[in-house]
């Protein structure tokens, strides 16, 4: 027996299938690797947003810490509902031997398809606190059915 023939015996014989549970995680690992980059800045540039369906339409809710009423702009054109914004923040801070001044900016827009129930002319849109606040009424014209199903 020689050294190379040894050598071989020692290790085991590693098949492409042995590498896919190894892949698969390296994968979720990369896949993982850029969630929670968003706390290394104040500066959210994809607002949090919940929608209600409600039965007299729909309540929108949208995260904008630290945005002015003058700093968002919700628009409609057609059936979508676009909602952007930006975010201009800068923060200095003077010591003794030392000056720190940091500078975040970032825009954002957020677009959906409003659902042919809702009334798009006749949105209404409020802010308090950092929270966008959307009422969306229903069609007065449009009617809910229900739809009797039946054995076929």
């Amino acid at each position: 027996m020689n050294a190379q023939s040894q050598s071989r015996s020692l290790f085991p014989r590693l098949t492409r299938q042995a590498f896919g549970p190894l892949q698969r995680e390296m994968n979720r690992l990369f896949d993982e690797l850029g969630e929670g980059w968003e706390s290394f800045s104040d500066t959210r540039l994809t607002p949090r947003m919940d929608v209600v369906d409600t039965e007299a339409g729909l309540e929108i809710s949208v995260e904008l810490p630290g945005l002015k009423e003058e700093d968002v702009k919700v628009t409609v054109e057609g059936d979508v509902l676009t909602i952007t914004g930006e975010k201009k923040s800068e923060s200095e801070r003077k010591e003794s031997d030392y000056r720190i001044l940091e500078r975040s900016y970032g825009e954002f827009a957020r677009s959906f398809v409003l659902p042919r129930s809702i009334d798009g002319s006749a949105l209404k849109a409020s802010m308090s606190h950092g929270v966008l606040k959307i009422v969306a009424p229903k069609r007065p014209d449009i009617e809910k059915k229900t739809v009797p199903v039946q054995s076929a």
